[in-house]
């Protein structure tokens, strides 16, 4: 199977809805990362059908949960999911971040390539980040553990904004370490992936309770 033909049977399995030019340009991105982890070994994923699955399709299961319309990708990493929700979804404003200059370099090249007007690329500690304006929804997918994801970002959160904590199991020992409880937690399903991933919504208004 080619990836063109497991990336649309994915989407389809997962019931999501996205344009034959969205998944054209998914495509164009991938090749990119494929081509750039070769030098700057930017993902530890090699194999092109893993990348499918674990970068594009595991990306694509937020979707549902992303309506930003400002969204601030932290930790960003090859810009998964920032790019992959920038791409599918241009009515979105998503900026992607991360403190490593070769992969902000690469995240800069790949929204010049395919022309989305929608990205920012900043290259940055997410602590540090002065942007003009919040944003409604701040999500991470590797970044660190939910604490500490919540308290560098709080800055940056809209009011009445969320938080969105992609995990794998559900994180029960970093959510008994909180003193405030998620909104819900969202199980996901990515086709072709035999392991459990789950979405970890929190509320701006919790924390501004604590505050």
């Amino acid at each position: 199977m080619s990836q063109a033909e497991q990336l649309a049977d994915g989407i389809r399995q997962m019931g999501l809805t996205v344009s034959a030019h969205a998944q054209q340009q998914l495509l164009q991105y991938l090749s990119l990362l494929q081509k750039w982890n070769k030098v700057y070994n930017l993902t530890a994923v090699r194999d092109p059908q893993e990348m499918v699955t674990l970068h594009l399709l595991d990306s694509l299961s937020v979707m549902p949960y992303v309506h930003g319309p400002r969204v601030l990708d932290v930790g960003s990493g090859a810009g998964l999911p920032g790019i992959v929700l920038a791409i599918c979804n241009p009515t979105l404003q998503v900026t992607t971040i991360d403190t490593v200059q070769k992969k902000a370099i690469f995240m800069r090249q790949v929204k010049g390539e395919l022309g989305l007007e929608n990205l920012s690329v900043v290259h940055a500690r997410v602590e540090a980040y002065q942007p003009e304006q919040p944003y409604q929804q701040i999500i991470s997918r590797a970044f660190s553990d939910i604490a500490l994801f919540l308290r560098l970002t709080k800055h940056l959160i809209a009011s009445g904004g969320e938080w969105l904590a992609m995990k794998g199991l559900v994180p029960t020992q970093e959510l008994a370490a909180l003193d405030v409880k998620p909104k819900v937690v969202h199980p996901l399903s990515v086709s072709g992936l035999d392991a459990e991933r789950h979405l970890v919504i929190f509320d701006s208004v919790v924390l501004e309770s604590k505050a």
